[in-house]
């Protein structure tokens, strides 16, 4: 194992076997070393992540790292396991032994790096174990989410500044391969990293073709098999912005004879994970997907990234095209701009801005209770028809402005299904513990060939902790006597303070969320004006990200000069059918509880669901969806007439 004296080009061979640090990765690593925090914005498989692992050799103590993908963590710590570098992580699928024996490594100091999500900050245990830990280096993967200006905010990023104090980290480094200046200004000071301690590489990288390619609905299939017709075969991806989109634009291919599938967030893990066995083993295969895919994915030679739909920003756009030729080989990556697509990108955002009333209903809700207790971030989803991310969102706000204080998370039920019979799995344990197992398994019910366990109701009837009841689930599932599942997440809170005007924190919150609803329809917009771009597109997209280049890139749709004069289709949305209306009017004097709300009635036609619509089972009706190709706001100003 290197010392903290070792020279850090000898560690970067001998430990990861390079001969030379890309660019930019020396600077960092020499911030670091010298006891400075710093931020790194490098381009997509700009080897980031090697500038806190190599310190993490050199430095006495832990190298805590935040990365918000499990999958991700996994991946990276099989790489330097395999080189035999002592990594771990801390996740919500591991058991309580395992947690445990983590926990053991790290305080022993056999432990390198840890990798954590941001969620696990929410946990007492970890907090005050960590705090005993000497931390060298706090690094927060993906850290443009502490930004409100950001493509993807995430609320509990916001919170990772103030963790890193607590813990006693002596340097922090946060990475990004998409951070705008506006966003990166953000996490210098959020972060309180020096700008001078910044280092940014170059963000066109020359070997992607960029091209846009303005197209109607109905010649967008045709064009895409023509273009897969026309190239040579090579691994791809093809983004869409539906699942369903996903399914049937890859069984189109597949019937074509290509060897496509699909990838999106409603297939279960294990489909998931085949298919993305199955890209990684070819150098052929196509995979049509969400957004869902692409993170993490370590295949150097993706050929060609298409844009079957718009993209939702141009960050979004900049990581999923990064993911196409990391070996340095020409790749192609064409959008195909469809301006259809921009009311469905459009109505996303307007269904995550949840009304003012339903805001102070919520912290009605939430700030009137007693000074401790726990709720259920679902529960409030589904009563005040805001949705769940929004839910925690908002009561992250009410944290960092004082009135609330976040606790462990914990499950209110466990199922369980026996691998053995109750008899055979007792006959393992000693009397007592025997004794305590028996209690407990006559306090779970028992449905088809699931019992499940009220875990307050059986601490109240056993007389003993949550913590005992928990470890021995684990422990029996451990074993592998019984399969577990768990359930009912529940968020315990300390009110720390009660506000003087509810109505005025709820607009002034309000506000903040109908801001950053403005910023995220800005971002479609500049979608558009990239295709729009009658110059060089590639430098465009790297002034957007806060540089440009010296000279036109020479292969983008606009330096090739092959572009349309007219280059986004005019769209316009077809016009209120009387009919159409009449009947949904009809409709929501039927359901006025869930629709008598303009904005929900809007959500309800445009296809927007929400948690009320769900629940009503709206989502299901025929007319759910019926104008989702209708703006948005036009749907909501007719919603707005007297009927």
């Amino acid at each position: 194992m290197p010392t903290e004296t070792s020279d850090p080009a000898s560690v970067l061979q001998s430990a990861f076997g390079f001969t030379s640090f890309r660019p930019g990765q020396r600077e960092v690593v020499e911030h670091l070393l010298a006891g400075r925090s710093a931020a790194a914005v490098f381009p997509t498989g700009g080897g980031k992540s090697l500038c806190y692992q190599l310190p993490a050799l050199m430095l006495p103590g832990v190298t805590l790292v935040v990365s918000p993908l499990i999958a991700l963590m996994k991946d990276q710590i099989d790489v330097l396991r395999s080189r035999g570098i002592a990594a771990s992580q801390l996740d919500s699928t591991q058991t309580f032994d395992e947690h445990r024996a983590v926990m053991d490594k790290v305080r022993s100091g056999q432990l390198k790096l840890l990798y954590v999500a941001p969620e696990r900050f929410n946990n007492e245990r970890f907090r005050e174990a960590i705090r005993t830990v000497r931390i060298s280096l706090f690094a927060v993967d993906e850290a443009h989410c502490i930004s409100e200006w950001g493509h993807s905010f995430r609320p509990d990023y916001l919170k990772l500044a103030r963790f890193a104090r607590f813990c006693g980290a002596e340097r922090l480094f946060a990475l990004t391969a998409t951070a705008t200046p506006r966003v990166l200004e953000d996490m210098c000071r959020l972060f309180q990293i020096d700008p001078d301690c910044v280092v940014r590489t170059g963000f066109h990288r020359p070997n992607l073709r960029l091209l846009t390619t303005p197209v109607s609905p109905l010649d967008r299939d045709g064009l895409l098999l023509s273009r897969m017709q026309e190239r040579e075969p090579g691994p791809t991806i093809v983004y869409v912005t539906l699942q369903r989109t996903a399914e049937e634009v890859a069984a189109l291919l597949a019937q074509r004879g290509l060897p496509a599938r699909a990838y999106h967030a409603g297939m279960a893990t294990d489909e998931r994970t085949a298919v993305q066995n199955w890209f990684l083993q070819s150098n052929r295969n196509i995979v049509v997907a969400t957004i869902a895919f692409g993170m993490g994915i370590d295949k150097a030679d993706i050929r060609y990234v298409y844009h079957y739909n718009l993209p939702k920003s141009l960050e979004n756009y900049s990581q999923e095209v990064g993911r196409a030729g990391r070996d340095g080989q020409p790749s192609t990556c064409e959008m195909f701009a469809c301006e259809v697509d921009r009311s469905t990108l459009e109505n996303f955002v307007y269904g995550d801005t949840p009304s003012l009333g339903a805001m102070r209903s919520l912290f009605d809700e939430v700030l009137l209770r007693g000074e401790s207790f726990d709720v259920s971030h679902y529960e409030l989803s589904q009563k005040h028809d805001i949705r769940l991310l929004v839910v925690h969102t908002l009561l992250t706000y009410l944290e960092l402005k004082g009135f609330l204080e976040g606790g462990t998370p914990y499950y209110s039920s466990y199922r369980f299904q026996p691998r053995e019979t109750s008899s055979e799995i007792l006959a393992r344990f000693d009397e007592s513990r025997r004794k305590f197992l028996a209690g407990l398994f006559r306090q779970a019910k028992k449905a088809k060939t699931w019992f499940s366990v009220d875990v307050d109701q059986a601490t109240r009837v056993l007389r003993t902790d949550r913590q005992r009841i928990v470890r021995a689930l684990d422990y029996l599932a451990g074993r592998g006597l019984i399969e577990l599942r768990s359930a009912g997440v529940r968020h315990r809170y300390r009110r720390l303070k009660r506000p003087t005007d509810v109505d005025a924190l709820a607009r002034l919150l309000h506000q903040r969320m109908l801001e950053h609803e403005r910023r995220e329809i800005e971002r479609i917009e500049k979608v558009l004006s990239l295709v729009r771009h009658e110059g060089c597109q590639a430098d465009l997209l790297s002034r957007h990200f806060g540089e440009s280049l010296e000279s036109p890139c020479g292969h983008c749709s606009g330096c090739r000069g092959d572009r349309p004069q007219e280059t986004v289709p005019a769209y316009e949305p077809p016009e209120f059918d009387d009919s159409l209306w009449n009947a949904a009017t009809a409709l929501r004097r039927e359901h006025a509880g869930v629709l008598s709300d303009d904005v929900g009635f809007s959500r309800f036609l445009c296809g927007v669901s929400s948690p009320a619509l769900v629940r009503a089972k709206l989502t299901r009706h025929t007319m759910f969806g019926c104008l989702a190709s209708t703006p948005f706001q036009t749907v909501l100003k007719r919603a707005k007439q007297p009927a």
